[in-house]
């Protein structure tokens, strides 16, 4: 995994660098390709902070916190990314599981791999985005498609985590 340490107003010192690459190097495993993760280290009034991002390809794991040390702020973060592994590796497995047959990765995708896509189609009808909101929860769906009145643009709303609304409008 390739490491790229950014201080902000600190200096840091060798001991602290070899604690990031030994905390860092237990995700290599999970890593198969070449992964890059980015660490931010700053001081914020009394305390510490530390911004910790993984990135390969597609895939993004960001966490940042706060604490008396960057030791414990470090241990903070990497506890935060191994769950968010953890949540992104069950709701990739559940949700897929019936419908995309996910090959083993190693590094590049053979001509041979296949992917199982099902699909679906409807008939996309001119409406607001209330009534696309309302469409959607009456079908039961995490969000929906549909054609804006106004701009006659294909937009999708969708049901956040925060139980609000979202719409997306292209550009």
């Amino acid at each position: 995994m390739k490491i790229t340490i950014n201080a902000r107003k600190i200096n840091v010192d060798e001991a602290l660098e070899a604690h990031i690459s030994k905390k860092l190097a237990k995700f290599d495993k999970f890593f198969p390709g070449e992964a890059a993760a980015t660490v931010k280290l700053s001081r914020v009034r009394e305390s510490e902070r530390v911004e910790v991002t993984i990135q390969q390809g597609s895939f993004l794991f960001r966490s940042e916190e706060e604490s008396s040390t960057f030791m414990n702020a470090l241990d903070c973060c990497m506890y935060t990314i191994e769950r968010q592994m953890r949540k992104n590796k069950t709701r990739l497995t559940k949700k897929l599981r019936d419908s995309i047959r996910i090959p083993e990765y190693d590094g590049a995708l053979a001509e041979e791999d296949e992917f199982e896509i099902r699909t679906k189609t409807f008939k996309v009808k001119p409406m607001t985005a209330e009534e696309a909101i309302l469409q959607m929860n009456q079908l039961g769906h995490e969000f929906f498609v549909f054609v804006d009145v106004e701009s006659e643009e294909t937009c999708v709303v969708y049901k956040r985590r925060a139980g609000d609304y979202g719409l997306i409008i292209p550009e």
